[in-house]
């Protein structure tokens, strides 16, 4: 299936205000941006048809695929001044690289790449900047029984504040990690129908608008997943990825798994 990525973003938690600086989705985690693993994740799977919603920072994501060096992350031989690969990423990639706009809502760069998706009544879309081991063609078995019109996977609170329940004279009752309340937020990985453009208006958005409203019908499958699941939201969390990737800790690359 065609797999959306929405990477158009300000990034504004990531961000650290120097001038020129890259997307988040560019940010490295080891020698490739946290786009490449998102995208790797899917192909891993077979899913290997991207559309890029781009926006605010899009030279940089162009300039990367247009200049891609295969050998960053391949073994290779070196034979008379030319590089013969043993193995390579995105050979049979097929990448839509489509301006969405720099201030564009989700939902708004989505209803601007429908064109892209060739009529197709189910495709999977991402925020491009979470990294999981999710089973995804379990994701995708079970949503293709449900015949819901759009799934989205859910993951405990990651955060590491503490829910305080308190009575009515402020006395404490007690204290629970927010990580072990029967809550789940929104893990960033959909598998959507045509349907869901029903539901978002000009300039809005996926989850509050489209989401919401199949909700209320009815028509959205959540998909629980409590397994590997980290965000990228801040410098810090980019951070803590890359000294995993190079611990050789990334439960993610279920790709290096079958090699």
């Amino acid at each position: 299936m065609k797999v959306v990525l929405f990477c158009g973003g300000f990034g504004t938690r990531m961000r650290t205000g120097v001038p020129g600086e890259v997307p988040k989705p560019m940010a490295l985690v080891g020698p490739r941006p946290l786009l490449w693993h998102v995208m790797r994740y899917y192909a891993h799977f077979g899913h290997n048809e991207f559309i890029l919603c781009l926006g605010y920072g899009a030279h940089h994501i162009k300039d990367f695929f247009l200049g891609y060096q295969e050998a960053t992350s391949n073994d290779f031989v070196l034979r008379g001044g030319r590089v013969e690969l043993l193995s390579s990423d995105i050979s049979d990639w097929s990448i839509s690289f489509v301006q969405t706009g720099i201030n564009s809502p989700i939902g708004e760069r989505l209803r601007r790449v429908r064109p892209y998706l060739d009529g197709d009544e189910m495709f999977l879309a991402n925020y491009a900047d979470v990294l999981t081991d999710a089973p995804l063609p379990d994701i995708i078995g079970r949503f293709a029984d449900s015949g819901a019109a759009a799934s989205m996977m859910v993951v405990p609170p990651s955060q590491t504040f503490h829910c305080v329940d308190l009575d009515e004279n402020g006395l404490v009752g007690g204290i629970s990690p927010v990580s072990e309340m029967p809550m789940w937020v929104n893990g960033g990985y959909f598998v959507l129908t045509q349907e869901v453009f029903e539901h978002i208006p000009e300039n809005g958005d996926l989850v509050a608008d489209g989401c919401a409203e199949l909700a209320k019908r009815g028509r959205l499958l959540a998909y629980p997943h409590r397994g590997y699941w980290r965000p990228t939201d801040t410098v810090n969390q980019r951070m803590e990825l890359d000294e995993a990737y190079s611990r050789g800790e990334r439960p993610w690359a279920l790709w290096e798994r079958s090699q």
